[in-house]
């Protein structure tokens, strides 16, 4: 999910419920707030805190909800997750710590410290292109017999990590596994035995992905491949307008202001696109038929 914001530290509160039920009528199986898109290491405590309490308050047990809780302070991860907990939040998803590069041993030892502490079930979120390490697949044995951990959502691009990590879990039938970058949900699910994907653009088009993953589950090559080109077409449109990284959270809060549904205040030290990128990403719209 983006987090929807009005300013600095002020969530748009009625876009932020606009935006949560225009991603459950679109079918989707689950919301993930403060994560990369959701602009979580950006915000303040006390937002991501009130953030977590209203999704899940509006949610209502509608589908789980999964809290990221990653920071560069264990205890804020701790205590986020036992607020997640107690505001009925499903799980937590946890990814390596940043800032300070920790090697593998080292991140088995944090793992096996902080998991124990987590009120909640948790996913592992592989995103090395954030936190400049990953986890091996060595750590990921070791971690199988976590009672705690229940999947792992891979954001590498790695098909070929992907496909070892689907083997590792013949252990463990009972994880999650869950691809990140949209571009590979279709190749996922039908060659990497994916369960899902945790999807950006499923803000602004829930039901093409869902649509998607469902063709791919039920191996319909012809239409998941129709849907796959669809997606596709929208990233390249939709993502590529800035020329910076921060070009696919922006195009994505973008369209969202444009379709009436939330702002697109940027989560600082970033700005929304100026009006040469809006009018960009309407045109855009406008061509996938969104603004119809």
């Amino acid at each position: 999910m983006v987090t929807p914001l009005r300013d600095r530290d002020e969530i748009d509160v009625a876009g932020l419920e606009r935006l949560v039920e225009h991603m459950l009528a679109g079918g989707v199986s689950g919301l993930f707030p403060l994560g990369t898109t959701g602009e979580a290491p950006c915000l303040s405590y006390r937002l991501r805190y009130e953030l977590v309490e209203r999704v899940t308050k509006q949610v209502g047990g509608r589908v789980p909800v999964l809290v990221g809780i990653t920071d560069t302070a264990v205890v804020e991860s701790v205590r986020l997750a036992r607020h997640a907990a107690q505001v009925g939040a499903q799980a937590v998803v946890l990814s390596t710590p940043y800032y300070h590069a920790v090697g593998q041993p080292e991140l088995l030892e944090y793992l096996q410290r902080i998991i124990p502490e987590l009120p909640l079930p948790v996913f592992l979120y592989n995103i090395p292109s954030m936190t400049k390490v990953h986890f091996s697949l060595e750590t990921l044995s070791q971690m199988l017999d976590s009672p705690g951990v229940v999947g792992i959502k891979d954001s590498s691009g790695d098909m070929g990590y992907m496909h070892r990590v689907r083997a590792l879990l013949e252990a463990r039938p009972d994880w999650t596994l869950l691809v990140g970058p949209e571009e590979l949900l279709a190749e996922s699910v039908l060659l990497a035995g994916a369960h899902g994907g945790v999807s950006g653009g499923a803000n602004v088009f829930p039901r093409l992905y869902v649509d998607l993953y469902e063709a791919a589950v039920r191996r319909d090559v012809e239409r998941t491949n129709e849907l796959h080109a669809r997606v596709i077409r929208g990233a390249s449109a939709l993502y590529a307008v800035g020329q910076h990284g921060s070009a696919i959270i922006k195009g994505l809060k973008c369209s969202l202001a444009l379709l009436g549904i939330c702002d697109d205040f940027m989560a600082e030290p970033f700005r929304r696109f100026r009006e040469p990128e809006r009018e960009r990403i309407r045109r855009h719209l406008d061509e996938l038929g969104a603004l119809a």
